[in-house]
């Protein structure tokens, strides 16, 4: 029983991880693509985009970091096994 525990926990860290990480891209590319469009638009204010642009990118990075963290303790402090 153990041995299928520990196998789903692999597969969830996997999961976790890889579905965890397409939603942070995906925000990521958006949230990019619509800096350079305001930057393109008002080039004079592209300090303020940027700086804002960089505070987003780091909330948004915060989803798959959590993602990972709970993979890692999927695989290495797994609650699940004895």
């Amino acid at each position: 029983m153990d041995n299928l525990v520990q196998i789903v926990s692999i597969v969830a860290a996997a999961f976790a991880v890889g579905l965890g990480a397409i939603g942070p891209a995906l925000a990521e590319g958006r949230a990019v693509a619509a800096a350079l469009d305001a930057i393109a638009r008002q080039p004079e204010s592209a300090g303020a985009i940027s700086r804002t642009l960089f505070v987003g990118l780091a909330m948004i990075e915060t989803m798959a970091i959590y993602c990972l963290v709970v993979a890692l303790l999927l695989l290495f402090a797994n609650p699940f096994v004895r």
